[in-house]
């Protein structure tokens, strides 16, 4: 009983990988769509959302039915109540993906980017998988010091940020409102979308240790 149990549990672990790689291709392919103006593309990132959408669901059904029926405790209890707030910050990272993509199809046939802009943004698309992709690693892994990396390597994407919007306060912009807007909102979603992936790694560091990344102090030598 208490194997299937644990399988249960670790299960609930490889769906939050599976929602990871996910999304991760999901901006990546939201960002090609909004750059090269690919509304076919772009369509496809909003309709497999849904996939995103369903996993986060049944992930959250499996996890209260183990709450329900074994009424863990201790660490067991840690994993199942984190493992559903990375799944609600996986599902978002996803609409996050999805709005870049329906940003590129309100566009259609123009990119909403202007082509100065381009090597920021897809700087900032390629930095969001990858940050994705690392979050994916440190769920499996449960490496708390790289999941304590994680938030270091998101200062490149706030970064990047910075750069994006001293384009559009410079006296020289060109580009008009309307695009002033989408690229304010593009350059929103990326660095929520790297947000969701630091505050997955962060209830990493909750699940191994107990104590809140915020607050964990790793033990010198270690």
């Amino acid at each position: 009983m208490r194997d299937a149990y644990h399988e249960e549990l670790d299960s609930i672990g490889d769906g939050l990988i599976e929602m990871a790689r996910l999304v991760g291709s999901a901006m990546g392919r939201a960002t090609t769509a909004l750059l090269d103006a690919d509304l076919q593309l772009a369509e496809s990132v909003i309709a497999a959302d849904e996939k995103v959408d369903n996993l986060h669901h049944e992930l959250e059904n499996r996890a209260i039915a183990l709450l329900a029926r074994q009424q863990p405790v201790a660490t067991d209890l840690r994993i199942v109540v984190t493992s559903l707030r990375m799944s609600a910050d996986l599902e978002r990272s996803g609409d996050l993906a999805r709005h870049v993509a329906k940003l590129a199809r309100l566009r259609y046939p123009h990119s909403a980017v202007p082509a100065d802009l381009h090597p920021i943004v897809l700087e900032m698309g390629q930095l969001a998988q990858r940050l994705v992709a690392k979050a994916g690693l440190v769920i499996s892994s449960k490496d708390v010091d790289a999941a304590l990396e994680l938030e270091r390597d998101d200062d490149a994407m706030d970064e990047l940020h910075r750069q994006l919007f001293s384009h559009l306060l410079d006296d020289r912009w060109q580009h008009g409102i309307e695009t002033a807007v989408d690229v304010t909102l593009c350059g929103r979603y990326y660095e929520r979308f790297a947000d969701h992936a630091v505050s997955v790694a962060k209830r990493v560091v909750y699940l191994v240790t107990g104590e809140h990344a915020d607050e964990f102090v790793p033990e010198v030598g270690k």
